[in-house]
């Protein structure tokens, strides 16, 4: 399915794009610094990130202070927090435990790990690293699913397989950053650095260059040896740096219609040439993340009230967060047509919706998208309050399943906006089969996609053997049971990205993965699963009401784990 999403953030402006003189040595002085980075020794690079990691720590306040300013929200909101900070600390003290592992004569993946499933297929533990993270974390496991013919003796043999060479080169990626989430261009280059070898030059999205100067300071032992720059600017910056002769390789995380512009060129006979002979313009490596139509499928079942509740707060959460700009936000449920409780779970999810403050539409093109999606439907609802730079949350229910050309299932919204669209079907096994077509047919993107299933179902001989069928047929980089799939990105530890069937001509949701802290290689997917229903109230829900003071002890956690550290985070988690 092609999708249509725009390139969102092109008609955002710089306050602060660097001139072509600055590029040019930003980029000279990272690739005079290229193979000094690749040679490190692994003491070296662990320093570097041990160092980065109490620098974040560091300046942790004026950065989420700053984005939640960005966003319009008070600066004690906390979403910042949880969306910026922590997950770069966490990202940086995972790749420095791997690197340990290394350093002590092991692989970046232990054998405990490792398993052959009946199926002989291998899959990898990723999740939870440690104790703590099972205290914090109750219930909750992420494993990755490898491509088929590996072997537990490959999986271990390819991970980190950049520190078996013995004289890298090194060379230049260039980071084109996202202008969401203010963590994602510094993981997206560590990924760079630690997984591939790579020295870089972040360029920031003008939506959230906000966040360059705190990379800046956080990052000053890589910028002081030359292994980072980061540099400003829209579009024509971008488009220089791409085509600069020392840049060896290009990593995107926005919008699949930029990606094919900087692939294939503008549209015409030209790109549509180049398309069917695989000549594509820019012929240096790149990888990309480039959103996804996220689809919430909820399997058929009688549940309890106290079940659809929590259910129906969780899809909320998975709109309302950050005023929807997340590329895992839910877009879609798919439900089926004879499940009695689908009255009410709509109900249900529009009201708690309806409970989270309306947000500043803050990324560009927000009120146009919105505007088109919405035009001419009947039935909408609307909730909570709109403006000149709010836009009401908002969800179009009964959504035809077989007009495979509406807009809603090809368009990712990028806006507080989910439908709903009913399967014929009503028996759990036959829905899972049916969503899972739908899922990998009809709606674009390969990134993620959630299934929620009753603890009944999911133990059953029948049900839950559908429901293992439907993960492995899922064509997404993440499939997640239960929960939000954010908290596979969050983590950092699982592999982040769309699915590796994309390729080049037909990008969906991106080519590669990021994050990955055990550095594994031949990743089909990323599997999350967790409880129905969990309590104390996830930090992520809207009405969380410590979300500020759990990202500030989340921030003390990563700094340096400790088991006296954990009470502190559960005495605010009840709280919340």
């Amino acid at each position: 399915m092609t999708a249509t999403v725009e390139m969102m953030s092109s008609a955002a402006k710089s306050a602060r794009a660097t001139d072509q003189t600055h590029l040019d040595r930003a980029v000279t002085e990272v690739r005079d610094a290229a193979t000094t980075f690749a040679r490190l020794s692994i003491a070296e690079k662990i320093a570097l990130l041990d160092e980065t990691l109490a620098r974040v720590a560091e300046g942790a306040e004026a950065w989420a202070r700053d984005g939640h300013k960005a966003k319009g929200l008070p600066e004690d909101h906390g979403e910042e927090w949880l969306a910026g900070v922590t997950p770069t600390m966490r990202n940086l003290r995972l790749l420095a435990d791997t690197l340990r592992r290394i350093q002590a004569g092991g692989r970046a993946v232990a054998d405990s790990q490792i398993k052959q499933r009946p199926d002989g297929r291998v899959e990898v533990d990723v999740f939870p690293t440690d104790g703590i993270d099972g205290a914090l974390f109750a219930g909750f496991t992420v494993s990755e699913l490898m491509q088929e013919g590996l072997t537990t003796g490959d999986v271990k043999a390819q991970a980190g397989r950049f520190y078996d060479e013995k004289a890298p080169e090194g060379g230049v990626s260039l980071i084109l950053g996202a202008g969401n989430v203010s963590s994602i261009p510094p993981m997206d280059a560590l990924y760079k650095s630690f997984a591939e070898g790579f020295v870089n030059v972040v360029k920031m999205n003008p939506v959230n260059e906000w966040a360059g100067p705190h990379l800046e300071k956080a990052f000053k032992p890589f910028v002081d040896r030359g292994f980072l720059r980061v540099v400003y600017g829209g579009a024509e910056v971008g488009k220089y740096l791409v085509e600069h002769p020392q840049v060896d390789d290009v990593h995107i995380t926005g919008s699949n219609l930029t990606h094919d512009m900087i692939v294939w060129g503008p549209p015409g006979p030209e790109r549509e040439r180049r398309i069917r002979d695989k000549d594509p313009l820019l012929k240096k490596r790149i990888t990309s993340e480039l959103g996804n139509v996220s689809p919430v499928a909820i399997v058929p079942g009688d549940y309890d009230e106290s079940e659809l509740t929590f259910m129906a707060r969780n899809v909320a959460a998975m709109v309302t967060n950050n005023a929807s700009f997340n590329c895992n936000a839910a877009k879609m449920m798919v439900v089926a047509k004879g499940w009695a409780q689908r009255t009410r779970f709509i109900e249900l999810v529009t009201r708690f919706m309806a409970e989270a403050p309306t947000r500043l539409a803050y990324y560009p093109g927000a009120f146009e998208r919105y505007g088109r999606l919405v035009e001419g439907r009947t039935g909408v609802r609307k909730v909570g309050d709109g403006d000149a730079k709010k836009l009401p949350w908002t969800l179009i229910p009964d959504v035809d399943p077989a007009n495979a050309n509406d807009p809603v299932f090809h368009t990712e919204p990028f806006c507080g906006l989910i439908s709903e669209t009913a399967l014929d079907a009503s028996e759990p096994a036959e829905f899972l089969a049916k969503a899972t077509a739908f899922m990998n047919d009809t709606l674009w993107g390969t990134l993620n996609a959630m299934i929620v299933i009753s603890p009944k179902h999911e133990k059953s001989h029948e049900v839950g053997g559908a429901l293992e069928e439907a993960i492995k047929a899922l064509r997404y980089g993440s499939v997640t049971i239960n929960h939000w799939a954010a908290l596979v990105y969050a983590t950092t530890s699982p592999a982040w990205g769309g699915h590796p069937s994309s390729t080049l001509e037909d990008v969906q949701s991106g080519m590669g993965w990021v994050h990955n802290t055990y550095l594994l290689e031949g990743i089909e997917k990323t599997v999350l699963r967790g409880p129905l229903k969990v309590f104390p109230k996830p930090v992520w829900f809207a009405d969380h009401r410590r979300v500020a003071q759990m990202g500030k002890r989340l921030v003390q956690m990563e700094l340096s784990p400790s088991w006296l550290k954990v009470p502190g985070l559960v005495v605010n988690a009840l709280q919340g």
